[in-house]
Order: structure tokens, then sequence, then C-alpha cells
């Protein structure tokens, strides 16, 4: 009975965020949102553990690359304070250099859900292997710039094709 009401808690706050609704405070009752829960739930991509692996459990899972799609996670690489890296979900594409993210639990929004969250493409080849992050208690981009390994795409790996084989039957053989 718990376990269903917890779900229909979870269902029902996604729900919210659907609609654009953002609680301005979090209350006790609310989830503490992780934001590898939050990116496995918003975007569909089922990798486990923690940020800095999705990267790696990826490559042979779901396509990569360096462009941003929507819907999919950018992921960032493990550095100074964010020893366990982090997660994100493209929610839009401004530029070429420009995004916007869904995420949780980053920066001075521990815990909580942020929508549409401005992130820059500050790496010198346009590859999207650094990034800055709009920082809301300062209404600016923050000073840090953050490594990333680029975006998880949540479409299976393209395989080769493999040759399709015919069968053939004598034309008298017929039908029944």
């Amino acid at each position: 009975m718990i376990k269903r009401l917890k779900a229909a808690a979870v269902a029902a706050t996604l729900g919210f965020f659907a609609l654009g609704f953002t609680p301005a405070v979090a209350q006790a009752d609310q989830p503490y949102w992780q934001c590898v829960t939050f990116a496995r739930m918003f975007s569909g991509i089922q990798i486990f553990g923690d940020a800095h692996t999705w990267w790696r459990q990826a490559q042979e899972r779901f396509s990569t690359g360096q462009r941003p799609q929507m819907g999919s996670v950018l992921s960032f690489s493990s550095s100074g304070r964010m020893r366990l890296g982090h997660v994100a979900v493209v929610s839009e594409i401004l530029t070429d250099r420009v995004i916007r993210v869904t995420h949780a639990n980053w920066g001075g929004s521990r815990g909580k859900v942020e929508e549409n969250v401005t992130v820059v493409d500050v790496s010198d080849d346009n590859d999207w292997t650094e990034v800055k992050v709009w920082y809301n208690p300062i209404h600016d981009l923050g000073t840090t710039v953050y490594p990333t390994n680029g975006f998880i795409y949540a479409s299976a790996p393209q395989q080769p094709a493999a040759p399709i084989l015919m069968a053939s039957a004598p034309t008298s053989a017929g039908q029944p």
C-alpha cells in the first residue's frame, strides 16, 4: 500500500512538471530528486548508477554524440566538487551553442527539479565538451566551466544492416 502511494505521489509530481508547475519551495513530503533518477524517468533512457558512469554504459546500449537533440541526456564528467558527475535532459535547442535542460539536484536547487535551464557550449571546437550552466541565485551563467562527455540519445545504436536472405520456390510449386 505504501509503495502504491509513493508511486502515485511520484506520478502526480511528474504530471505537475509536465503542466509547467514548479513548486517554489520544497515541502517535507515531496521527493528529493537525484539527477540520475530524474533523467532516467524524464528521458526514458534506462541507465542506472552514478551519473559519471552513464557515458560508459551508454556506449553499447544507446547512440551517443556531440550534438544536442530534444530529449537526449547531456552527460557531465566527474570533476572538482562534482565527483559523481551529473546528467540533464535537453528540453529545448535555442542555437548550435545554446540549449535548455531540465535537471534535478543542481546548484542552489538541491533535491529539486529545475526546468528549462540555459546551458552554453563554451568549448573551443564547438563540440559541447565544456559548458557553462545558468545559476539562478546570481541570475546569470555560472563562472565554472564544466567538462562534459556528450549527449546520450534515446535510440539504440545503429547496427550494420544484415543482408536479407530470400527464399525462393519453383513457380510450379504454387500457393495453397
